[in-house]
């Protein structure tokens, strides 16, 4: 596994625990680092979703793809312990 998978894997659980503010994941997860792509990687391979909040606040959240991969990566790590 590679930097950008754990860091992405990091923010998929971060994401799983509930949908956070745009602005929010903007802050802590986009990057002008060319080699440290989570944000960009993780929108590209559909594992987060951008949605409107009850408050028409624009949220992001794990898809269902984002959700399958990391039950694939945690039953991955566990079939190895």
């Amino acid at each position: 596994m590679n930097t950008v998978d754990s860091l992405i894997i990091d923010l998929l659980e971060w994401l799983e625990k509930s949908p956070q503010p745009y602005e929010e994941v903007m802050s802590a997860w986009r990057t002008s680092c060319p080699r440290l792509p989570v944000w960009e990687e993780a929108n590209d391979r559909g594992l987060v979703e951008q949605k409107l909040s009850n408050e028409s606040i624009r949220v992001v959240a794990i898809s269902a793809d984002g959700v399958a991969f990391l039950q694939s990566i945690r039953a991955s790590f566990a079939a190895k312990n």
